[in-house]
């Protein structure tokens, strides 16, 4: 278990990085946030399956992941504005759009600006017929 919450990202995604360090300058209480090709995976519990597909938020023994990851982080800050959007991404019907939404760009993160080639999800490998 993490004494401080820690944000685990895909640090090879140019997308990924400059929404983590947009949001590191935007949300007043922000965790220590680490590429996941810097940390020790089999420490922190996790993983390259799903670091690989999801942004995560270690916060003691709780885990979220995902659009969860983000309302966590906006659960987190000093703002009861931004601790209620936190809420209600979480909370149906909203969750069921945020986890959509979140679904989409992390398909086509390598799309949209500041993505690159790199931020693309990996293919699911292709079984042989014989």
């Amino acid at each position: 278990m993490r004494p401080q919450p820690l944000l685990v990202y895909d640090g090879d995604c140019a997308f990924c990085t400059t929404w983590v360090r947009r949001l590191e300058r935007w949300l007043v209480r922000f965790p220590e946030a680490q590429p996941w090709q810097w940390l020790d995976l089999d420490e922190i519990g996790l993983s390259s399956a799903e670091v690989t597909r999801y942004v995560w938020l270690l916060v003691g023994e709780r885990r979220f992941r995902g659009h969860a990851a983000f309302a966590a982080l906006l659960r987190m800050q000093r703002s009861r504005s931004l601790r209620v959007v936190g809420q209600l991404l979480v909370t149906p019907p909203f969750s069921w759009a945020a986890a959509l939404g979140y679904t989409l760009i992390a398909r086509f993160r390598h799309r949209l600006p500041g993505g690159t080639a790199a931020c693309a999800l990996p293919r699911p490998e292709s079984r042989a017929v014989n």
